[in-house]
């Protein structure tokens, strides 16, 4: 029987918040119920936001919390080297292109299109070029230090593996639209993809695939919000044999607003929570979790 691993990935980009916490004992109690294990990861490959004392102020409010991980934890931002090795594999497949768009230059190429695609996990669906560019451009574009995308080819992926709707993940939760058991993907939600830019290396989608394999996690329980993202990642995990863990995505938390909980609203940041006041077990019992 498969080893019961589950984590909780937070970016280091500003506070945790209620939504957070909700999210990380949500995790740490389905591992403690399974007798397994509790990783954490910090995803700050997004170096020009991510901070050292956001690092330190998340640690912290995890130890307040009431959480233990095992060490030592990891850091995206420690194995470039293993997501640009990642990419050069699907290179050198021919899975992935080079994209020199801009982002208007996108939406522009989208707006010609005769049926508009419409909008999956990173927003709206880029579908490919029409024609890509010769060698030749490439070439110059690379030379002139021109920025870029690494896009995933969906004709490629088609190539290479047939229909990429037969794939299939297994939800122990539920989707957006109750969808749970077996899933099949939804590729047209896809698109080309980006999977890396030229000064990043990679992105969240190879990134988060890649070390859920490297970590051996058995169980991906996150957010609802991260359900159709789950189409990449299987593809990501036909294209490089990699495992497939078994999913969970819960509910999201939200204000009375009726809007989630997101990093500016600093009334609900887990540090503003810990100074009113309030009890570590008070908030767990708040959220659901009596322990």
């Amino acid at each position: 029987m498969r080893e019961f691993v589950t984590r909780f990935a937070p970016s280091p980009t500003g506070p945790l918040h209620l939504g957070h916490a909700f999210s990380a004992l949500t995790a740490f109690t389905a591992a403690r119920e399974a007798g397994g294990r509790f990783l954490l990861r910090l995803e700050d490959i997004d170096t020009a936001r991510c901070k050292p004392e956001f690092t330190e102020a998340i640690l912290a409010d995890l130890a307040w919390l009431g959480l233990d991980w095992e060490e030592p934890v990891r850091r995206q931002s420690d194995h470039f080297g293993e997501y640009h090795a990642a990419i050069d594999a699907l290179a050198a497949r021919g899975l992935v292109y080079r994209c020199f768009k801009t982002r208007k230059e996108v939406l522009e190429d989208i707006a010609r299109a005769p049926h508009l695609p419409g909008e999956g996990p990173d927003g709206v669906i880029y579908p490919g070029p029409v024609e890509p560019p010769s060698k030749v451009e490439e070439d110059a574009r690379i030379a002139a230090g021109d920025a870029f995308a690494w896009r995933l080819s969906m004709r490629a992926v088609a190539d290479a593996i047939g229909d990429p709707s037969r794939l299939t993940f297994t939800e122990e939760g539920a989707g957006p639209m109750g969808e749970t058991g077996e899933v099949n993907i939804k590729p047209e939600l896809i698109g080309d993809v980006i999977i890396g830019r030229k000064d990043v290396g990679t992105s969240y989608h190879l990134a988060v695939t890649l070390d859920d394999a490297l970590q051996g996690v058995s169980h991906v329980i996150r957010g609802e919000d991260l359900f159709f993202a789950t189409s990449v990642h299987r593809i990501l995990q036909a294209l490089l044999e990699l495992p497939v863990p078994v999913y969970r995505h819960h509910r999201l938390l939200t204000g009375p607003d009726g809007k989630r909980f997101a990093k500016r609203d600093k009334a609900k940041t887990l540090q503003a929570i810990r100074t009113s006041g309030t009890s570590a077990q008070d908030l767990r019992m708040q959220l659901g979790f009596n322990w």
